[in-house]
């Protein structure tokens, strides 16, 4: 049977732990290596919802996209969902593991899989890391036909389940080149206004930050987790292939923390 040591091997294998942001927090949370696999979660948040879901499913492994701790912990005493959450964990003896910027900077990754649901052809990283063409953050690709103003939202809208898109003024040309970022993108706007980009398709883009467009391309700002919510999806994908024979299931949790009206 795999043990939580094997899982993280085969993630870390196609998704590199060395190519995390340096701020990042990617690889172990909570868990001995050495622990049996029972049955994995995907998420792309880890919560005290998502701890009882798998308790509930009988899994013993999260695998999450964001770190649960970003920093580092001086106490345990469950005076914040951080702590609540690792608690419930640690009590109920089941792992926890991030894979985060080291998923998002590589060509196979978060970004390709946002390429992959828009139907985007082309694909090749917005700014590579080091010289090379592989690594590096966000993501470039064609649109596989060209589209007018009046169909841009709506397709990206009818792609990625979105219920809304906070966008810049949308231009009088066919849109044909989108770049993509997975949460928060804005650092690469030169970038993408570099590229040709049509459009800029990101999260938490700030108020002053949406004039920079400077109407050489459409910001669609769809929200963090909306932008990123299929990430399970590809972690699923990622283990299911080599572990066929383990239960990995798809949370089912929406851990949205933002509401619209």
């Amino acid at each position: 049977m795999p043990t939580f040591k094997d899982i993280a091997s085969h993630l870390e294998s196609f998704a590199p732990l060395h190519l995390q942001e340096s701020y990042d927090n990617s690889g172990w949370i909570v868990g001995h290596p050495n622990t049996d696999v029972a049955g994995i979660l995907s998420t792309l948040d880890c919560t005290e919802e998502i701890v009882e879901e798998a308790i509930k499913n009988g899994q013993n492994l999260i695998i999450a996209h964001h770190p649960i701790v970003f920093k580092g912990l001086k106490s345990l005493t469950g005076k914040n969902y951080i702590e609540r959450t690792v608690i419930k964990a640690i009590q109920h003896n089941i792992g926890i593991y991030a894979i985060h910027t080291n998923l998002d900077n590589i060509q196979t990754g978060v970004n390709k899989k946002i390429c992959d649901k828009l139907g985007l052809i082309n694909t090749q990283i917005l700014s590579p890391k080091n010289d090379t063409t592989d690594i590096g953050a966000g993501m470039l690709g064609d649109l596989p036909q060209p589209l007018n103003k009046e169909e841009i939202l709506s397709y990206l809208k009818e792609k990625m389940a979105l219920n809304c898109i906070r966008h810049t003024a949308l231009l009088e040309k066919k849109y044909t080149k989108i770049a993509v970022c997975g949460g928060a993108g804005s650092f690469l706007l030169k970038d993408a206004i570099k590229a040709n980009a049509d459009i800029f398709f990101i999260a938490d883009f700030k108020y002053h930050e949406f004039f920079d467009a400077e109407k050489q391309l459409t910001i669609c700002d769809v929200g963090h987790y909306e932008s990123e919510v299929f990430t399970k999806d590809l972690i699923c994908e990622i283990l299911r292939e080599k572990f066929p024979n383990i239960a990995v299931g798809l949370s089912k949790t929406n851990t949205n923390p933002i509401s619209y009206y």
